[in-house]
Parts: C-alpha cells; sequence; structure tokens
C-alpha cells in the first residue's frame, strides 16, 4: 500500500499566486526525486455545518484560506528517501526559509499517513 504525506495550512487570500508558484515548483522538485503524485488544493466549501470545518482547525482568520496538499509515495521507505533528495535539492532553499514563505509555517500541520483503503 502507498504512503501519504498530508499537510494542511491557513494562507492569506492576497499570497494565494505567490503559494502557486512555489507549490509548482515543489511538485516538480518532489516528481523528479520520485514522488508518484503531489496535489495542493486550496479551500473552496469550507462553510461546512455538520462537522468541525478546516477553516477552525487551523485558526484561520478574515482574509485567509486554507490550503489542503498531499504527497504520495510507493511507501514509507521510499517517502523517506524522496524526502531526504527533496531537502537537499537547492531549487527549495529559498522555499525552506520561514521568512520566504507566504503563509505562517508555525500554523501548518503535517503528518505521514499509512493508505488503508485504496481505490
Amino acid at each position: 500500500m502507498a504512503y501519504v504525506d498530508g499537510f494542511l495550512l491557513p494562507i492569506p487570500k492576497k499570497n494565494l499566486a505567490v503559494y502557486r508558484r512555489m507549490a509548482k515548483l515543489a511538485s516538480k522538485v518532489w516528481r523528479e526525486h520520485g514522488a508518484l503524485e503531489y496535489r495542493e488544493c486550496v479551500g473552496d466549501d469550507l462553510a461546512v455545518k455538520m462537522v468541525l470545518p478546516f477553516t477552525r482547525i487551523t485558526k484561520a482568520k478574515r482574509g485567509e484560506t486554507v490550503v489542503f496538499s498531499w504527497v504520495v509515495y510507493k511507501s514509507r521507505a521510499h517517502r523517506d528517501r524522496v524526502v531526504a533528495k527533496v531537502m537537499k535539492d537547492p531549487r527549495l532553499a529559498k522555499m525552506a526559509m520561514p521568512e520566504g514563505m507566504p503563509f505562517d509555517p508555525k500554523r501548518m500541520s503535517y503528518g505521514g499517513f499509512r493508505v488503508i483503503v485504496e481505490a
């Protein structure tokens, strides 16, 4: 079964264009180093009533939306190898610095997940 890294973060709507450019570069780097799939999604229907909305989980402020992202790998071992290469890639050096990010990295959530159902 595959392995997935997931990300959830609030981002100022005014910074979405900058974030999209950053994400396009990141997707290219991750895929070149072996990731099977890379997705970055921006919130569209977040005003849900019956469950805890992503905007509340991320403590999104007025003027912010939520980005939900994931990267797919063959396995956790494969993820570890890919991420090790990605972290050494000089194209991402500026992105790794908090001052270069169009969002507050302290408010980003991240985790690795074992896939239990694939359809």
